[in-house]
């Protein structure tokens, strides 16, 4: 007999990484929707209002609770960092060597302004 061991079988397919993980592959938990609303504390009344048309301009959901307790402190964490969110960056893209050149002269790039 031979010293080696062969596996004539077929290997079973690998589970999935969700099984045994815990990791949440569900990227459409946006804060801020009905589903998922910002949660909000703020001190006063008036402050809650201020927070309340803040958050219908941003088009957003929220659960807002007023704490009137001494040396109570604001959260509206969530609701700053979405509204201070920035857009995407997009730059114009620069003509390759041998494109045509942008002043117009009808030359190629590389032997114009290249």
């Amino acid at each position: 007999m031979s010293d080696k061991f062969f596996y004539k079988g077929r290997q079973d397919a690998r589970q999935h990484h969700t099984a045994y993980g815990g990791f949440q592959t569900n990227a459409s938990q946006k804060s801020g929707s009905k589903k998922y609303p910002l949660t909000l504390v703020v001190t006063s009344e008036a402050r809650k209002k201020e927070v309340e048309a803040q958050v219908t301009e941003a088009k957003l959901h929220a659960t807002i609770s007023v704490d009137t307790r001494e040396g109570a402190v604001e959260s509206v964490n969530e609701l700053t960092a979405i509204l201070n969110k920035t857009g995407t960056v997009t730059t114009a893209k620069s003509p390759s060597r041998n494109d045509a050149c942008t002043c117009g002269s009808g030359i190629k790039f590389k032997k114009c302004c290249g």
